[in-house]
């Protein structure tokens, strides 16, 4: 009875320490992945991903650009609240019915208990200069937090890049995320493959940007990633400064520009201030030789990148005609935005601020 009694507990301890181990490889083998967000945190996930948030200024943007818009289960209310110059939200109007989880804008945090009332499985998070508000909201809501950048130089930067990557490989969307990578680093070499070797580049301003507000022609900026691009002669680095500049008018007749481009955000404070300085103005080149343009605003709660994209292309082609003759703006915009969107919103952007075309000053 001895012996018989010690062969059942050998089997018996056999029998728990196999199911031991099979249970151990079943729990490593659905663990989930481990990815590493833009800012080098290592996050541990799920390996199917049903709900999502994506939060911060840009976050919804990139999502839309790759992941799948049904796992969406909340949107901040300055998402909602104008679709105005954003093409992301014009092209997907069903965003407008996804729960609130939040305010929005750079100066609010998230609303965490809003965001657990949502139950997601992962946040993206655009709120990713602070390491330790992500590490902060990871903790609080003890839901993987995965960061995400536009980087410094959008829409060309690689933290942006890596970002879309991210996405893709979170939502299980690896390939699209690559083929829109792809497709911006080759735009990115189509612009400079057209402009790069150019003997003469005309003098160009950049004015009306929005900064914090609508401006009017003062306002510019140096090392501006759109003229970047097409390598073209930005009057205003000559200052060494990069980003919003407020320059004053008399800089702009000393720097005398052969062609100007205008943001359409502003465009009717330049007509206003145009209409009461006319001798001032129409001294300077681009306005006496009619050579100004318009943009279409893109930065509202981050880079819109199919509107930049597309103004890059445009500029492009009121600067150099030549090397962008084969360009058709108003098309070349809806190709971006279509493959990016997936739909074509080119007129309802225009219908909101205006067309490619130049200013009408008079």
């Amino acid at each position: 009875m001895n012996k018989m009694k010690k062969i059942i507990v050998i089997i018996t301890v056999v029998l728990l320490f196999s199911s031991g181990c099979a249970t151990d490889s079943i729990e490593l083998d659905n663990s989930g992945i481990t990815v590493t967000d833009v800012l080098g945190r290592e996050v541990n996930l799920k390996n199917e991903i049903k709900k999502v948030l994506a939060v911060g200024p840009g976050a919804l943007r990139l999502y839309t650009i790759v992941g799948d818009l049904d796992k969406l289960v909340g949107i901040e209310q300055i998402e909602i609240d104008s679709n105005t110059g954003r093409p992301y939200n014009i092209a997907n109007p069903k965003l407008q019915n996804i729960e609130v989880i939040g305010m929005g804008g750079p100066n609010n945090q998230p609303d965490t208990e809003k965001i657990l009332s949502v139950k997601p499985d992962v946040i993206f998070s655009m709120y990713s200069t602070d390491l330790s508000a992500v590490e902060k909201l990871q903790k609080t809501t003890n839901i993987p937090v995965v960061a995400l950048s536009y980087g410094t130089s959008p829409p060309y930067d690689e933290d942006i890049y890596s970002s879309l990557l991210l996405i893709g490989e979170v939502m299980d969307k690896e390939s699209r995320g690559e083929e829109v990578v792809s497709f911006l680093k080759d735009v990115r070499s189509d612009l400079d493959a057209r402009t790069r070797d150019l003997e003469y580049k005309p003098k160009v301003y950049i004015g009306a940007l929005s900064s914090k507000g609508i401006h009017g022609i003062e306002s510019t900026a140096g090392n501006y990633a759109l003229l970047n691009a097409i390598n073209a002669n930005n009057v205003a680095d000559e200052l060494g400064k990069s980003g919003s500049i407020m320059i004053d008018k008399e800089k702009l007749m000393e720097w005398n520009p052969d062609k100007i481009i205008i943001d359409m955000a502003g465009k009717d404070l330049v007509i206003e201030e145009y209409n009461l300085n006319k001798s001032f103005y129409d001294e300077i080149s681009a306005f006496k030789n009619n050579e100004i343009y318009m943009q279409l605003p893109f930065n509202y709660y981050n880079t819109n990148i199919g509107t930049s994209i597309a103004n890059a292309y445009y500029i492009g082609k009121s600067i150099y005609p030549e090397e962008f003759e084969d360009i058709m703006p108003e098309v070349k915009a809806d190709e971006i935005y279509e493959f990016l969107y997936g739909e074509k919103v080119y007129n309802k952007m225009s219908d909101d601020y205006g067309k490619y075309e130049k200013l009408k000053i008079n």
